[in-house]
């Protein structure tokens, strides 16, 4: 489950984060609750990353689907006057 905490990081706080625990993770050294505890953070770090990737990629297909919606609009203009022109 995430926490609220989890929730206010942005995208690039969750990452460091996650590769600090990544690294202390492969360093070893840690008890087996640590790597644990570690890895139930690193889980919850990803999930916070996921989210911001997801909506990042979901406003950019939303402005591409934008931008090409007005092309197709200016394309049809354009086509209606050079029509007009060869008339």
């Amino acid at each position: 489950m995430t926490s609220r905490t989890d929730e206010a990081l942005g995208y690039e706080q969750a990452r460091d984060e996650l590769i600090e625990v990544v690294r202390r993770l492969e360093a070893g050294g840690t008890t087996l609750e640590e790597s644990l505890a570690l890895w139930e953070r690193g889980e919850e770090l990803a999930k916070v990353c996921r989210r911001w990737l997801d909506g990042a990629r979901a406003r950019l297909d939303a402005a591409l689907a934008g931008a090409e919606g007005g092309e197709e609009a200016e394309g049809s203009g354009n086509r209606s006057d050079t029509g007009s022109d060869t008339e």
